[in-house]
């Protein structure tokens, strides 16, 4: 791992330019949430997704075939900043979710922020038709977390209370309201947002201009096929200008971070 930009200062630049693995703690400086840095401590989503080179945001339906070693080590890192994981519930399906687990490395930085040992996972979904009897439900160290919309099914919202999942309402119709649910998470105390997608619901929270910051990783891999790019849906009007935060390199993967202006 070497950083590209911004170019590293001080007596530590040229550690951080050479081409090494850098430690947990290492990484976990290098994506430091606002509030960490002395901002309002309002609700920050993030996105991290990882594409192709030809833009593909999966291959065979899976996003592992795409990630490598030190993509999952920035995944793991991002997961252990955050104080909730916000994803789909067909990526769920797809990817096969379970709770995020407590992680020793995090420890220390989890009990200074004032955060739960491990991140929760909030799944979005507008039909709750999710299998509530998967690990992701029945194992948790903190409660899993169902988005949904005012028109949801009410017998299905009682099997996911009973499984033990908080049912959380954020928009008027059947599904939610990007926005409302930032709110309803912030609410609850979780300002560190984290989305892993997929690209539907990325889509949606790019589209109402609540997605603060993505992470993207380039893996030099070209997939051809037909599939959809890491944001999927409705264009919006003018496109949303995101400012270029840090590049990190290893064995030809691009990490990247930017922030909206």
């Amino acid at each position: 791992m070497r950083r590209l930009f911004p170019p590293a200062s001080g007596p530590t630049a040229p550690d951080q330019l050479a081409d090494r693995e850098w430690d947990l703690d290492e990484l976990a400086d290098a994506y430091p949430y606002p509030d960490a840095q002395g901002g309002s401590g309002q609700a920050w989503l993030r996105g991290n997704m990882v594409a192709s080179l030809d833009g593909a945001a999966h291959h065979g339906g899976r996003s592992h075939p795409l990630s490598s070693d030190a993509d999952m080590r920035i995944f793991g890192v991002l997961r252990g900043l955050a104080d909730v994981v916000v994803v789909g519930a067909e990526t769920v399906r797809r990817e096969g979710y379970r709770p995020a687990r407590v992680r020793k490395a995090f420890a220390a930085r989890r009990a200074a922020h004032g955060q739960s040992p491990a991140p929760v996972i909030a799944v979005v979904t507008a039909s709750l038709d999710l299998d509530f009897s998967t690990p992701l439900f029945t194992e948790p160290v903190v409660p899993t977390i169902v988005l949904t919309g005012a028109a949801h099914h009410a017998h299905r919202a009682d099997v996911a209370r009973a499984a033990g999942a908080d049912v959380i309402v954020a928009g008027d119709g059947e599904g939610i309201e990007p926005a409302k649910a930032v709110r309803a998470l912030a609410d609850r105390g979780h300002h560190r947002l984290l989305t892993e997608g997929g690209p539907r619901l990325l889509g949606q929270f790019a589209a109402a201009g609540v997605l603060d910051e993505l992470c993207l990783t380039v893996a030099p891999l070209a997939t051809v096929g037909a599939a959809p790019r890491i944001m999927d849906g409705h264009a919006i009007e003018e496109p949303e200008r995101f400012d270029l935060a840090s590049v990190l390199e290893e064995a030809g993967y691009l990490f990247t971070r930017y922030r909206r202006i």
